[in-house]
């Protein structure tokens, strides 16, 4: 047990095991999807301060600030730019680029959502993308399962390649202190690989197999991309606003800023110019609707997480683990790094990769000693996030961006059911992971 772990345990049993047991009965419930994954995190942060695993303190600590700001400041980023109309002209724009030819406006609109989830986050991405899609594929009178499958995987494939596409990403660099421009150094060169893959894949099973008539084609291409844009102003201000943060990203380290920091001033910013000009009850209307479009669900989820695996840190379960996985592969670290990016991938599919990065972080770190410091084990956490969010595809409980897209798609009539989207994904996820394997064989061991 760690030294600090907190003394007064509930009947004094083992901080240990009652942490342990919290955190499997909180991961347990969150598979079951029967509660609300932000209530069940915080019931978890409940039960390990009442049992006494964790002093308040303790968990307030364990909140780790910059991953927060950054979901939230992106999230009002987003929620004020899309007011502009923007992604919604990318849309239309990359189907009409592609004809409203079905296999090219697929692969267009794979590739559309991959390069917005990179640079900004894959829930949003989809929340943006899907409906626009729907639409589309109305006016195609074409199926849109295999549009919608395309996008998932785009998504969480687009993100993986950046820190702040995927939560998973944000949570390793966030933790880890990786740097943004880190990310892509290590992961865009392969994702761009396993992209164009993955395009063939739903190509052949898809693409090729789906037709649209003249007619409804000439609908789509007669659609003007240009009337999406309802606020010629706040796209120009979104836009430079973004691309300010999009360069502080990459300069952060050199400034000495964090990433929050720059999310939490860019949406400061354009909520200011987005305002300024408005009376005070319009401003107070417009931040209301600003603030009720972040994700509050995923920002208490994430807090209640830091805490419910911190609980499970202190009490020493996650080094024993991690002893016991560097003993399992000889000591040996590309060994480890195989296991790490195979077992996140199978386990991110099977439950939802956010939580299953909290708890792996603090196991990765428990092994830095056994391999040589924290520089020697670098090459683990990009197996981490590979394994993690391209592994959140093979299910659709795997990562929130799929849940988010079977959701939009169900109440628009368009069933998706587990199996039948597993028996697709599952194999080409492994797929993904299996180009994943050689490249870090190649770069890294």
């Amino acid at each position: 047990m760690d030294a600090h772990a907190a003394p007064n345990v509930i009947f004094g049993w083992s901080p240990m095991w009652v942490a342990t047991l919290i955190m499997l009965a909180a991961y347990a419930v969150i598979i079951a999807e029967k509660i609300n994954r932000a209530i069940v995190a915080l019931l978890g942060v409940s039960l390990m301060l009442f049992t006494g695993v964790l002093t308040q303190s303790q968990a307030t600590s364990a909140i780790d600030a910059n991953t927060i700001g950054l979901l939230t400041g992106m999230m009002i980023l987003v929620s004020i730019s899309r007011r502009s109309g923007m992604f919604q002209y990318v849309a239309i724009w990359a189907a009409q680029l592609a004809k409203a030819q079905p296999a090219g406006l697929m692969v267009m609109l794979s590739v559309a959502t991959a390069v917005l989830s990179a640079l900004l986050d894959n829930v949003t991405t989809v929340l943006l993308v899907v409906p626009v899609t729907m639409l589309i594929v109305r006016e195609l009178k074409v199926p849109a399962y295999p549009f919608l499958f395309a996008e998932i995987f785009a998504s969480n494939i687009g993100g993986t390649s950046t820190l702040i596409g995927d939560p998973p990403n944000i949570l390793i660099g966030s933790l880890v202190g990786l740097t943004f421009n880190a990310f892509v150094i290590n992961l865009l060169p392969i994702i761009m690989v396993i992209m164009t893959v993955q395009l063939l894949m739903t190509h052949f099973v898809w693409g090729m197999k789906i037709s649209a008539t003249d007619e409804d084609r000439a609908r789509v291409m007669g659609m003007r991309a240009i009337d999406t844009i309802e606020d010629w102003t706040l796209l120009k201000q979104s836009l430079g606003v973004l691309v300010l943060v999009m360069i502080g990203f990459v300069f952060h380290k050199l400034v000495h800023i964090e990433p929050a920091t720059i999310a939490m001033t860019g949406a400061a910013i354009l909520m200011f110019l987005d305002n300024w000009q408005h009376h005070a009850e319009k401003q107070s209307e417009n931040v209301h609707k600003t603030f009720t479009d972040v994700e509050w669900i995923t920002i208490f989820f994430f807090i209640g997480l830091f805490i419910v695996v911190h609980g499970v840190e202190r009490s020493g379960f996650l080094k024993l683990l991690a002893d016991q996985l560097v003993a399992a592969t000889g000591g040996d670290l590309a060994t480890t790094g195989y296991a790490v990016l195979w077992a996140s991938a199978v386990l991110s599919a099977l439950i939802d990769n956010i939580p299953f990065v909290a708890t792996m972080i603090p196991l990765i770190k428990s092994m830095a000693p056994a391999f040589g410091g924290e520089a020697a084990i670098e090459p683990l956490w990009w197996c981490l996030s590979l394994g993690a969010c391209l592994g959140g595809n093979g299910t659709l409980i795997g990562a929130s961006a799929n849940l988010t897209v079977a959701g939009i798609a169900e109440r628009e009539g368009v069933p998706f059911r587990f199996v039948t989207y597993m028996l697709y994904a599952f194999p080409m996820m492994l797929v993904s992971i299996a180009i994943s394997h050689v490249y870090v064989w190649w770069r890294y061991f």
